[in-house]
């Protein structure tokens, strides 16, 4: 069996890259799998889920410890999931097998130009109405009135059902202020670079 690089190691390799790169076969190559992973994690809910239509998302993050790694999560709600930067979601019907994209958000920056850009390409519109209705706070009625359906938010969702989660056994939480965290606590011992790739 063949060793593989980390991911630290690779991303060490990539930042020493200086070579050009097309963004649009950049974007073709973040998208080849795309659909196929929306499909595994649709189908692995079906026996998750009782409803025959529910939410699957792909959403993309940064690593938080390794400088230019990306990675995408895909997941399932039964409700439609809060909106974010970087995140796509389809609704999915077991019946049919089918997805049916609902939005896709770029990162925050994008968002933002989008948002304050008075006009757009034809390309971009569709985006520019979500980024607009996700700023000025009318998204779920942006959605619901665009596919045609009434499916609930996630806050709609729990409060509709809240009386069958409490006889399934969850308990009803009451919020009290916490205690601030204390910060003289933390102690420094050194500083590690994290550019710098450890090798055993």
């Amino acid at each position: 069996m063949t060793k593989r690089k980390t991911v630290g190691e690779q991303s060490l390799l990539a930042s020493g890259d200086n070579s050009t790169y097309d963004p649009l076969e950049l974007g073709y190559a973040l998208c080849d799998d795309v659909v196929e992973q929306m499909m595994i994690a649709a189908q692995r809910h079906e026996r998750i889920f009782g409803e025959e239509e529910y939410f699957v998302i792909l959403q993309i993050a940064e690593d938080p410890l390794i400088k230019g790694i990306m990675r995408k999560k895909y997941y399932a709600y039964l409700h439609l999931p809060s909106p974010r930067p970087e995140q796509t979601v389809f609704l999915y019907n077991k019946v049919t097998q089918k997805l049916k994209r609902l939005w896709s958000l770029p990162n925050f920056h994008i968002m933002e130009q989008l948002y304050l850009a008075p006009t757009v390409s034809e390309k971009w519109k569709k985006t520019k109405g979500w980024v607009k209705s996700f700023y000025d706070g009318y998204f779920w009625e942006n959605i619901r009135k665009e596919n045609n359906f009434n499916h609930l938010s996630e806050s709609e969702y729990l409060f509709a059902n809240r009386q069958k989660f409490i006889e399934a056994g969850a308990k009803e939480c009451t919020s009290d202020f916490s205690d601030p965290f204390d910060f003289t606590k933390i102690k420094i011992d050194h500083i590690v670079d994290t550019k710098t790739a450890r090798q055993d």
